[in-house]
């Protein structure tokens, strides 16, 4: 398969980058720093390298990325300081999923491309009655208002959700929800499930980014993984975080 990757040299992304060369199949990453991202996962003749943003390339540019790819897999997210919190763009990955569609829209007919979309358990499927709590709905209301990364995060599922649906003939998603991330150099056992099975916020469980990075790969790659999740928001919980 082709595969474009956004946000390929973050924490997760480095390791779906990994994990997708490791199995065989062509990647494209976008990235701000071609060099940073040989640090992190060598030189391969399956990798191509883009630098670059997905907000600054022209949809020229990004049509002829995207022309032959199978699907994309987005790891983008706000670093967490001062600056990724509260600076621009604001609304990195909401934008970034809405332009990359646009482009793969206007490719000729042909079998949709999967997109994948990393996000967080403190974003709600609204397509489904996940319960939370009135303290915990607070929190995220708080959160909303007074710290933008969370809002992008929301706005970004909501936009494949909505704006995309279950029914477009160009483009079908899953959006991914790790639970508190942290890092392991080996991949572990790990559950899947629908909604939440524990509150995102005083409850949180443990999802490691290797983990992460094996399930998003699964799933792009894998006709039955694919289909099984197509169009839902899987949360993802390591093993030990002692979810059945």
């Amino acid at each position: 398969m082709q595969i474009l990757v956004i946000g390929a040299t973050g924490a997760t992304g480095r390791f779906v980058v990994r994990e997708l060369l490791s199995r065989g199949h062509n990647v494209t990453a976008i990235v701000r720093s071609s060099a940073r991202l040989a640090e992190l996962v060598g030189d391969s003749p399956q990798l191509t390298v883009v630098q670059g943003s997905v907000l600054d390339l022209t949809e020229a540019e990004l049509a002829t990325h995207l022309e032959d790819c199978d699907a994309v897999v987005s790891c983008l997210g706000h670093t967490l300081d001062f600056k990724g919190l509260f600076g621009q763009p604001r609304r990195l990955v909401t934008d970034s999923v809405r332009r990359l569609c646009t482009v793969i829209k206007a490719r000729e007919p042909g079998p949709p491309a999967r997109f994948a979309l990393m996000n967080t358990t403190g974003v709600r499927n609204h397509d489904l009655e996940e319960t939370v709590s009135v303290p915990q709905r607070i929190v995220l209301g708080l959160l909303r208002h007074l710290v933008p990364p969370h809002a992008d995060n929301e706005d970004a599922a909501d936009f494949l959700r909505t704006e995309v649906g279950q029914s477009d003939p160009r483009v079908e998603w899953v959006v991914i929800r790790p639970d508190t991330l942290i890092n392991e150099s080996e991949m572990s056992d790990y559950h899947v499930h629908p909604s939440p099975t524990r509150s995102a916020i005083f409850d949180s469980g443990k999802t490691s980014r290797i983990n992460v990075a094996c399930f998003m790969t699964k799933l792009v790659t894998d006709d039955q993984t694919w289909t099984t999740w197509k169009g839902r928001m899987p949360v993802i919980y390591n093993q030990s975080s002692g979810n059945a």
